[in-house]
């Protein structure tokens, strides 16, 4: 005999039943099925409701059993002729006659017990198994219906009643000696010795077929359900959780007691026994082959088979000079909790004896602390144990397989994959069976916790990176182009996938946590977007809390700056071409480095700098490497020195101007270019980067731009200022000229002090024939002094910024 078992979420209407008949007849004629079935996917909690309703005097009691009558009747028109519906419909009407008498007497007495409770809620499980036992019997006539009651005995635990197995055993033997072909259980109810019918808890209808199943030493306990098998992790929770081809007991009882939904713990406990193998199957999917529970541990496969966790948890930490050497400490503790029927659910002591810290469901955090404080209430008053420490809204996430065991850095790459993300564990245990490690994490940190350590341990092929991106300008919109570009060769290349997670322009910002189009993000910015405020942005991406994130500010804009300190707390790292906060006051650019180092979190900003030119990469290089710098000079706007390049006698300076800033060559308000102030603030964040505590205001500016456009309030008055220096320009070019040399915006730093100011540069100097928009920074050190280190090339563009960007994200990708 096989045992087949359907759960809830599988039966939900005739369709559904309809193919439950279909699973049970392509199981072999010769065989025998034991079938036990659950109620009708939520009637039993909408049972439950009508007790609570009742015991109110609420009138919407009558309304709610009225749709469960409504909602079964319904079925039956769906699965029978007209000719074959008043056997079963005056079978379900009896039973719903029932609930109503049962509501009136709850309502009368304004009692609802657990005893009352179960008499109620046992009519899920009794209308779906009159229902399909009816409807299976059209076909299989030698069909016969079991009723669970009168097989399967407990005691008056009414709610959670605890199986006589003895008994229980003898009778199914008995009962399931006359089955011939088919028989229809409902599962989850049973009855006390004295007849009261109990409930055997939730998921119980799990643990009436594994009950059968042992007494009949059945071939198989076949669980039907919704899922492809019990899976790598909470598919609800890890959108990429697979289904697990085989689990021995062992994992699978790991697995359950850290909270796989899937199969019960007493589910096995029974089985295990008689060796019964276990298969989980999804009846909407029954080609698939589910997974399989058995005995034998896999020869092959994965060292980790799956993740588990508990949500709700708090932790008790008991400790005191008291406790060290001192035996039946851990008896007193143990013994107390299990007095008051509190359940352990996690356990860790220091090697000590200075301390024993204990999980607990976070529903019994309060009796438990009262009862662990009332067992030491001595030893606290007299100062040889502490005041119980309670940490609350924490979760358990464990990693389970038999193979753990032999494995070497299973655990060192948990934590890194965790520590690397931000997320802290506050309590660590593993079983001496050594087939999990238990952490303990913040509860808000849960699902973060899940995907990451089921990309480090299933999906090791792949790592996905959250980005989460404000500014859409010229660099921000070639950036989405080149990310969209590249995608397929990251993911072949570099197996890592780039998703757009959170998207903000000046007007609206979206997110989508499965992922924004970048091939279509505007559309969907503009369509759904809402209007944009960057303290909103900053709270949603950390809401989110999702693995592997990364800030990236494409704008010029200082409001967005002041976010950074945020994202890095939240363990999101940051990417910037925006200049202000490396440039700012030195104690928020040490703070953000010092945050960086701190939540291991990663602050790039290599574009601030020679747009994609890897400047300070290698200033970081060299001093890491234990060199020193001696003295920087550069040409630091690529803007300036297309200006300086492409003005000549053709077109005068206000209309170069122009072009650069169409070009996207100067910043939004070019004034900022012309004025000197973007190379100081270049030359700030270079000599901070040498290890210099320089402030803006120390490195001196000798402005070229005339102190009337300067004073321009808005960017039509510059340039209208501007085109009325047009003279004075083309008297610096044409002084310039005669001496043979070209105009050049020239930044030096040596310890102690920095200056950026105008030249006339000769044919003899390595800045004389810098083109176009080119930079160039040369970098004297102790190992660089005779011929120092040159890096030059294309200094200002969307497109090379952009692609410095994209390096920056890369790098933090990569690691």
């Amino acid at each position: 005999m096989k045992v087949l078992k359907f759960g809830g979420s599988c039966i939900r209407s005739a369709k559904d039943i309809k193919n439950l008949s279909t699973i049970i007849n392509n199981y072999p004629r010769k065989e025998k099925l034991a079938i036990v079935v659950s109620a009708f996917q939520g009637i039993t909690d909408q049972l439950e409701q009508c007790g609570n309703l009742a015991v109110k005097k609420n009138g919407g009691c009558q309304k709610a059993i009225n749709a469960i009558g409504s909602l079964h009747l319904t079925v039956i028109d769906e699965l029978f002729p007209v000719t074959d519906q008043s056997p079963v419909k005056t079978e379900v009407k009896i039973m719903i006659n029932e609930v109503e008498d049962l509501c009136t007497g709850i309502s009368f007495l304004e009692e609802f017990s657990p005893k009352t409770k179960d008499a109620l809620i046992q009519y899920g499980e009794l209308l779906s198994a009159c229902i399909i036992y009816s409807y299976l019997k059209k076909d299989e006539s030698d069909s016969i219906y079991v009723d669970a009651r009168k097989v399967i005995i407990t005691d008056d635990n009414f709610g959670k009643a605890n199986v006589n197995l003895k008994l229980s055993y003898h009778k199914i033997r008995e009962r399931f000696t006359r089955v011939k072909s088919i028989a229809i259980v409902p599962g989850f109810i049973a009855s006390a010795d004295t007849g009261q019918t109990t409930t055997l808890g939730r998921e119980g209808s799990d643990y009436t077929a594994a009950i059968i199943a042992t007494a009949v030493n059945a071939l198989s306990l076949d669980k039907w359900t919704n899922v492809d098998g019990i899976m790598t992790a909470d598919p609800i929770m890890v959108k990429n959780a697979l289904p697990i081809k085989s689990l021995s007991y062992n994992e699978a009882m790991e697995l359950a007691h850290f909270g796989a939904k899937v199969i019960y713990p007493p589910t096995l406990q029974t089985v295990i026994e008689k060796r019964i193998p276990i298969y989980i199957r999804n009846a909407f999917a029954p080609q698939k082959p589910g997974t399989k529970i058995c005995l034998e541990k896999a020869k092959n496969g994965a060292n980790v088979k799956g993740l588990s966790s508990i949500k709700d948890i708090a932790l008790i930490t008991v400790s005191g000079s008291g406790m060290v050497g001192v035996p039946g400490i851990s008896m007193r503790l143990f013994g107390a909790l299990a007095g008051k029927m509190i359940n352990i659910i996690f356990i860790t002591q220091a090697s000590s004896e200075h301390s024993i810290t204990i999980g607990f469901n976070q529903t019994d955090i309060k009796i438990a602390s009262e009862t662990i404080s009332n067992e030491f209430s001595i030893e606290i008053q007299i100062g040889k144990v502490n005041e119980i420490e309670i940490e609350k809204n924490l979760s358990i996430v464990a990693i389970v397989g038999d193979k753990m065991k032999k494995s070497i850095g299973l655990a060192g790459k948990a934590f890194n994959s965790l520590g690397k993300n931000g997320i802290n564990i506050r309590s660590i245990a593993q079983g001496s069976s050594e087939r999990n490690i238990s952490m303990v994490i913040r509860r808000d940190d849960l699902k973060k916790a899940l995907n990451t350590l089921h990309e480090s341990f299933f999906l090791s092929e792949t790592k996905r990176v959250h980005l989460f991106l404000i500014g859409t300008g010229n660099v921000g919109l070639a950036l989405l182009n080149q990310i969209h570009e590249q995608s397929e060769y990251l993911k072949k290349k570099h197996t890592i996938e780039l998703k757009l997670i959170g998207i903000a322009n000046s007007k609206k910002m979206y997110f989508d946590e499965a992922g924004i189009d970048i091939g279509n993000w505007n559309k969907e910015l503009n369509s759904n977007g809402e209007n944009t405020d960057p303290a909103k942005f900053l709270d949603i991406a950390r809401t989110h809390n999702l693995r592997n994130s990364i800030f990236i500010d494409e704008t010029a804009d200082e409001r967005i700056t002041k976010l950074y300190q945020g994202f890095l707390e939240a363990n999101i790292s940051v990417v910037t071409s925006n200049k202000i906060a490396s440039s700012s006051k030195f104690d928020y650019y040490k703070l953000l480095q010092e945050t960086a180092r701190k939540k291991n979190s990663k602050f790039l900003y290599e574009t601030n700098v020679g747009a994609g030119l890897p400047i300070i990469k290698t200033i970081h290089d060299l001093v890491d490497s234990g060199d020193r710098i001696l003295k920087l000079q550069a040409v630091l706007s690529g803007s300036l020195n297309y200006i300086f390049n492409s003005f000549d006698e053709n077109t005068s300076f206000s209309e170069v101007v122009k072009i650069a800033s169409e070009k996207g060559y100067t910043e939004p308000d070019p004034k900022i270019d012309l004025s000197g102030t973007d190379v100081m603030r270049k030359l700030l964040i270079l000599a901070r980067e040498c290890g210099s505590q320089m402030e803006l205001d120390s490195i001196k500016c000798e402005p070229f731009l005339p102190e009337v456009c300067l004073k321009s309030k808005t960017t039509d008055e510059f340039y209208s200022k501007l085109a009325d220096q047009n003279e004075y320009f083309e008297n610096l070019r044409k002084k310039a000229l005669l001496k043979n040399e070209k105009l050049r915006f020239i930044a030096e730093w040596e310890p102690g002090k920095g200056s950026v100011g105008l030249s006339g540069i000769g044919p003899e100097h390595p800045f004389y024939n810098l083109d176009g928009k080119d930079n160039i920074i040369v970098i004297y050190t102790n190992r660089y002094k005779k011929q120092p280190l040159v890096i030059k090339g294309a200094g200002a563009g969307a497109e090379v910024t952009a692609s410095g960007v994209f390096a920056d994200i890369m790098r933090i990708s990569i690691q």
